[in-house]
């Protein structure tokens, strides 16, 4: 084994690892807020943020949507997730209040526009089956290891029975319908596009530098006595001697190999400073080509490096990266279109909200 002290790359399985989802990666509108919804839910029970006394149940309108309504007990409950999340970051109380307060209307906003959003699927007339529903109910039940009795636990302890949180699922899957007719049918990424982002974005997609790295090393162990680690130290400063004579590195490898010396040395090949340790790395980042170390002690014994040539960092082919691209295009499009169509619907709907 060559002691060099290189990191150990992972196995990583082939393909991509995506999120799994009840549609294909490019829709704008997954289930990923009702996941994270369900999420919170599993996760045990959240208190709701009621502006009343304790003993007192209180709701009243606090906005319109067209003919619809949104509920101050639909608002808190919308709201109450964050409550805690916000609270455990121990702001101080003004930043914690006024937090809670761009939160909560946040919270108002995504419901005003979920509720625009269920008004142009009832016109659009689109529609879920079950099946939908119970596969996206399995896929997150998968994803979580739960039963069904773990599920209805987690859904009872946040006062949610089976049937709404169906009908929250229900929602998000057409929605998701709803964006992917009015949104997503309606972009176009060219070839150019790509080309495009890709030229501007070059650093982005450069290769890491390579080093191609020679050694020269002496095993010593531990348990060796100082006499034998003398001898050895004693050995590589020859070494390090011979090379600022101008002895060539590789000469002097191949001449080591055919001696009874206790030194070896061998072709280590390229690697990127983030595959060596962070003892070589630190040396082989300030090493230009051609350049070899003084006598480093390693956990091996001793050791001394040589960089034979450096390969600069160079953008990964277009053709490499072309389908990276077309997603990110494809999500900042998707993300933009569906604020502008948003904002359309807000402008010709009416919208009151009560203070």
């Amino acid at each position: 084994m060559k002691p060099i002290a290189v990191n150990q790359k992972p196995n990583r399985p082939n393909g991509n690892l995506k999120t799994a989802s009840i549609y294909p990666a490019k829709q704008v509108f997954t289930l990923l807020l009702a996941l994270l919804a369900a999420t919170i839910i599993i996760a045990g029970p959240t208190p709701a943020i009621l502006w009343a006394q304790e003993s007192e149940v209180v709701d009243r309108i606090v906005a319109v949507v067209n003919n619809e309504i949104i509920t101050l007990y639909e608002l808190n409950r919308a709201f109450a997730p964050y409550v805690n999340k916000i609270k455990s970051l121990k702001y101080p109380p003004e930043k914690e209040r006024q937090t809670l307060f761009q939160v909560r209307k946040d919270v108002l906003g995504q419901l005003i526009d979920g509720m625009l959003a269920n008004q142009q699927v009832r016109r659009d007339k689109i529609t879920v089956s079950q099946n939908e529903i119970n596969s996206a109910i399995e896929r997150f039940k998968e994803s979580r290891q739960l039963t069904d009795e773990q599920m209805r636990q987690g859904l009872e302890s946040q006062g949610m029975t089976m049937e709404e949180y169906r009908k929250e699922i229900e929602d998000q899957i057409l929605r998701a319908k709803l964006v992917n007719r009015e949104v997503k049918s309606k972009i176009v990424i060219t070839r150019e596009d790509i080309k495009a982002y890709y030229e501007s974005h070059r650093e982005k997609y450069a290769e890491e530098k390579k080093y191609y790295l020679w050694n020269m090393y002496i095993k010593v162990s531990p348990s060796s006595s100082s006499v034998e680690m003398s001898n050895a130290r004693n050995q590589m400063a020859a070494i390090i001697t011979k090379l600022k004579q101008g002895r060539p590195f590789e000469t002097m490898v191949d001449e080591i190999k055919k001696s009874s010396l206790a030194v070896q040395g061998s072709d280590l090949g390229l690697y990127s400073l983030k595959d060596l340790s962070e003892q070589l790395r630190r040396v082989v980042e300030k090493m230009d080509a051609g350049d070899f170390s003084d006598v480093l002690e390693t956990d091996f014994g001793y050791q001394i490096i040589y960089v034979q040539k450096i390969e600069d960092a160079q953008a990964k082919p277009f053709e490499e990266v072309e389908s990276e691209i077309e997603e990110i295009l494809y999500k900042e499009l998707v993300d933009n279109k569906y604020q502008e169509w948003l904002e359309l619907l807000r402008a010709r709907s009416h919208i009151r909200i009560i203070n």
